[in-house]
């Protein structure tokens, strides 16, 4: 069982992203704030994860099938258990079409997570 939760990164509008947490450089995290930045940083500490996500956000249109992304070197459970743990912690959006599940960046978190290391 996974410890990781839901991390909400708030926008105000489609133009203003608003990051769940402060930069780094700006003062010291409060515990709220740190542990929503491990929940995201934790997912992404895998590599096959990691790899998801960058075909995920990289993909034409920002939006991927699961049948275009699960060539990542494990077996398609594996790939359903990486794509279910991004979603937990808040990175990904997934919705059914027929048979096949899109998977699509949550809109804010790349900006969101640039934002919070920015100096």
């Amino acid at each position: 069982m996974s410890n990781l939760s839901v991390v909400e990164l708030p926008v105000l509008n489609n133009d203003t992203v608003v990051p769940c947490c402060p930069p780094l450089t700006s003062a010291e995290l409060s515990e709220s704030d740190a542990v929503k930045m491990a929940a995201m940083f934790k997912a992404l500490g895998d590599p096959v994860r990691l790899r998801l996500f960058s075909k995920i956000a990289a993909h034409q249109g920002g939006e991927a099938c699961v049948c275009d992304i699960q060539d990542v070197g494990v077996s398609q459970p594996t790939v359903s258990h990486h794509l279910k743990k991004l979603r937990e912690a808040g990175l990904l959006t997934s919705e059914r079409r027929g048979t096949w599940v899109y998977y699509k960046v949550e809109p804010s978190v790349l900006a969101a997570m640039g934002q919070m290391l920015a100096i």
